[in-house]
């Protein structure tokens, strides 16, 4: 499977996403959205499988492979958010940045070959990439509730509100140290080191540190709601820092393998 049948699938995957958004905004009939969702999901991850096995590599070199995974991981945790906690708006919201994700791929297509460094060749890699992916998924879903809560909200802020960028970030949280974890053993075996405090490695233990204040702040202080959704915003410009310093390392990497070889 090439690059150019993904158009077909994610149109196909989008319509089901947004037919699943569509209902769940509705509030009517949950069982044909949770179906609609799935079978989108299921529809795009054939294509990432299909694609995987055509380039005879995980597809998570580009920025374009990344962005694969981005698109699919979305609608997942929108799907986990929302047959947990029955937030009509969330299904909603993860198709429309995932519609983001794919028309970038769309109209702004890349070169995808077979090759890959040695560095990347370890099997820690897809592992690591996957479970950072999610982490991501869901603390971006916790920032967009903490925005709606400080900005749009026009009533107090209730504690079922709160209960959800909670465990959001929760999940996120753990996602993200598993992701470290992985990304330790992966760079060990790699470089030789499990830890080289590089701008990746250094802007990945700021993000991990700020989550975990606030967690410890909503434990500590539960009824100060707002101080504790700045801190999950700036926690959020953390892990933005993050992104960019490891899209930025891996292109350096690429690049000075492309050179030696």
């Amino acid at each position: 499977m090439s690059w150019e049948h993904f158009i077909l699938f994610a149109i196909a995957a989008l319509i089901c996403w947004g037919l699943g958004a569509f209902i769940a905004w509705r509030g009517k009939k949950t069982g044909w959205a949770y179906g609609f969702t799935i079978l989108g999901l299921a529809i795009f991850f054939s294509f990432i499988v299909g694609f995987w096995l055509s380039l005879e590599r995980p597809p998570m070199r580009t920025m374009g492979e990344t962005r694969l995974w981005y698109s699919f991981f979305l609608p997942l945790a929108g799907l986990i958010t929302y047959s947990r906690w029955k937030y009509k708006w969330i299904l909603s919201f993860s198709f429309i940045l995932s519609l983001v994700f794919i028309c970038i791929n769309i109209f702004k297509p890349e070169i995808h070959n077979k090759t890959l460094m040695p560095a990347l060749q370890s099997p820690w890699f897809p592992p690591h990439v996957i479970v950072y992916m999610f982490a991501y998924a869901m603390l971006g879903a916790a920032t967009v509730m903490a925005v709606y809560l400080l900005w749009f909200k026009k009533k107090t802020i209730e504690r079922n509100e709160m209960d959800l960028c909670d465990n959001l970030t929760y999940v996120g949280l753990a996602f993200m140290t598993l992701g470290m974890l992985t990304g330790a053993v992966w760079a060990k075996e790699a470089w030789g080191h499990y830890w080289a405090w590089d701008p990746k490695e250094t802007w990945a233990a700021a993000t991990w540190f700020a989550y975990l204040i606030y967690i410890h702040f909503r434990l500590g202080k539960p009824l100060q709601v707002r101080p504790a959704l700045i801190i999950l915003l700036v926690s959020f410009v953390l892990l933005q820092m993050c992104v960019y310093a490891l899209i930025i390392y891996h292109l350096h990497r690429e690049s000075v393998y492309i050179l030696i070889t």
